[in-house]
């Protein structure tokens, strides 16, 4: 079992039924992306990219670093950015607690690190807020996902991204400080994780 127990049984537990045909035909770049990289047995880098990269290209990432383990495709590297630093929203992280990963604060103040396991053999995913070109990420040979579609439209431009990928969520920001807030993050990062599920589910190794 690639996964710790708890997140196995929820990623197979996923069902890809709820996904519309529109939205099929977005997620169906990316995979015909990865399928392209892990053919040539090259690097796959995906950078999910958002404007504040604090909700939902966190989620992506860390999904997107997690399913691809799960479905054993090599060479699997995610990152996420943004057009701006803010700092990754506590309540993404107690989402992804809740539903299953081990999260270690690395450093505290306004932009704190964590430590993200989906595994305990498997290397801890390293979140924190950035801008998309941080030294944290790929320089080049990656490919960008715009999560937000404020991103998408603001940034016409990604230096040295080899493809450009629109698979956008709308923000859980929206639910902040509601009763309806954990439920919201919740929602969002099971539709995340659902949709990457499919994408990830079509990779013939």
């Amino acid at each position: 079992m690639v996964l710790n127990k708890a997140l196995h049984n929820f990623v197979s537990g996923l069902t890809t039924d709820s996904i519309s045909q529109e939205r099929k035909e977005a997620l169906d770049q990316l995979t015909a992306y990865i399928q392209e990289k892990v053919d040539k047995q090259a690097p796959i880098r995906l950078n999910f990219i958002c404007t504040h990269n604090s909700r939902r290209s966190h989620m992506s990432q860390v999904w997107a670093q997690t399913i691809g383990n799960y479905f054993k495709v090599p060479n699997l590297s995610c990152y996420s950015g943004g057009t701006e630093a803010t700092a990754l929203f506590p309540m993404v992280a107690k989402t992804l607690e809740d539903t299953g990963f081990n999260i270690q604060p690395l450093s505290e103040g306004k932009n704190p690190v964590y430590a993200i396991k989906f595994s305990e053999n498997e290397q801890s995913i390293i979140c924190f807020s950035k801008k998309m070109d941080d030294d944290f990420n790929p320089k080049s040979d990656f490919a960008a996902i715009m999560t937000c579609s404020q991103a998408d439209e603001g940034c016409p431009f990604v230096p040295g991204a080899e493809k450009r990928i629109p698979i956008t969520y709308d923000d859980p920001k929206a639910f902040d400080n509601s009763p309806q807030q954990a439920e919201k993050y919740s929602e969002r990062s099971k539709q995340i994780a659902t949709e990457l599920f499919y994408v990830f589910s079509q990779i013939q190794n």
